[in-house]
């Protein structure tokens, strides 16, 4: 049997603690390091996967630290959008100097804020030889991979292609005052979360075993607004729960964001995704949601609709918290309940095709290269809602723009 491979986290926070959590799931690696800036985060992060028995993780003081450790064999790239290339280029810095080695890296969604930061990306890991893996948990979320498969294999084998994919996700905001900040995050919702919705749907409507170029973008259409952060009201309670630095009212990020794409199949056909994302949605907690429609069959998915509700009357009181649904907005009412959300939102899946793809044991079904092209198509998107039209993909000098939003000047 060969050695569990060994895996290390740069980033501390709510994404890197899902993966850990998930972990529990995944067979022939161990979780054994942690690092971030935030020293009593990484510890404990690291304690949480003890915790789990999912390895004896620890901090680590440096990126560096962690690629010279021969007890690490991959990294996982979790933390915010604004530190990428800085991490990116440690780790490569640690290789060619000789300091460690590494099988592979996997990089969080987006894989950069803009075309010219995720192509940088791209060239910093390609430079050392490293195999990539994208990660975008909703591809590996059970219920669609089940549906996708039976949809296929029943449907659009006796009646033909599907033609039409939608996919949303939709809660109430993030946990952390720099998702907010358009210039360190990139963008608003459509660059946090639009990365999710827009690969669902080309993802469900490529026939299993062939390539995403099969299905080629050929025309996108953006829209972005700011629906409830920017009112004054909110704007002043996103203030007082973030810090002064985040001003909606002088610098806002779009709360909801939407984008239809056209594809053009290898077999001639056109087909259409609906993509749309929300940081203004009010519910139970955290929505995703896709369908897939042909000729003569459709497929809905909404995790919601989890098969398990609580009912909690006002005598019942407490903390607020999210141990019902990621992203809870009530505590009492009839509530429903997503169990084992890291396996329901697909990072089980996810994080053991992964390992299996470091381990030389499957081929990556997401790597950089796809990373790259999902920032292009977001980065099309923010030009077509500031343009007002409907743009050819790829958009010509697409790798040099950067969206009004991350420079602070969009006007809602």
């Amino acid at each position: 049997m060969t050695a569990p491979l060994g895996v290390g986290f740069i980033g501390s926070g709510f994404n890197t603690r899902f993966h850990i959590q998930a972990w529990r799931g995944v067979r022939d690696a161990d979780v054994r390091g942690v690092w971030s800036p935030n020293a009593a985060n990484a510890a404990s992060a690291a304690q949480l996967a003890r915790d789990c028995d999912v390895g004896h993780a620890k901090a680590y003081k440096s990126i560096t630290a962690m690629v010279a450790d021969p007890s690490i064999d991959a990294l996982w790239l979790c933390g915010p959008n604004q530190a990428r290339i800085e991490n990116v280029e440690e780790i490569v810095h640690a290789i060619k100097s000789g300091k460690g080695t590494l099988k592979g890296i996997a990089c969080e969604k987006p894989l950069a804020r803009n075309v010219a930061e995720a192509e940088e990306v791209q060239r910093l890991v390609k430079s050392v030889g490293l195999k990539t893996g994208y990660l975008e948990n909703q591809l590996f979320a059970p219920h669609v991979e089940a549906g996708k498969k039976l949809i296929w294999a029943r449907g659009a084998a006796t009646t033909g292609r599907p033609y039409l994919a939608r996919a949303a996700e939709e809660h109430s905001g993030p946990h952390a005052p720099w998702f907010w900040n358009g210039a360190l995050q990139g963008g608003g919702v459509l660059n946090d979360m639009m990365c999710h919705s827009a690969l669902v749907v080309r993802h469900l409507l490529t026939e299993p075993g062939k390539p995403l170029s099969s299905v080629k973008p050929v025309r996108i259409t953006g829209h972005i607004a700011s629906l409830k952060w920017s009112r004054p009201s909110y704007a002043k309670k996103l203030q007082k729960t973030y810090g002064r630095s985040i001003d909606y009212t002088k610098r806002p990020s779009e709360d909801y964001a939407s984008v239809l794409i056209e594809f053009k199949t290898s077999d001639g056909h056109k087909v259409i995704g609906e993509a749309s994302t929300s940081w203004s949605f009010v519910g139970a907690g955290l929505r995703l949601s896709a369908e897939l429609l042909g000729p003569e069959y459709s497929m809905k998915w909404n995790s919601l609709d989890s098969g398990l509700n609580l009912f909690f009357s006002r005598e019942v009181t407490g903390r607020a918290g999210e141990d019902l649904v990621e992203k809870q907005n009530a505590e009492q009412g009839v509530m429903p309940v997503v169990p084992e959300e890291y396996a329901a939102y697909g990072y089980t899946n996810e994080d053991r095709h992964f390992v299996r793809v470091f381990k030389g044991k499957e081929k990556a079904m997401l790597d950089f290269a796809d990373g790259v092209e999902v920032v292009k198509m977001l980065m099309t998107a923010y030009r077509s809602a500031e343009q007002g039209q409907t743009l050819a993909y790829p958009s010509r000098g697409i790798d040099r723009y950067v969206p009004k939003v991350a420079k602070g000047s969009w006007k809602p």
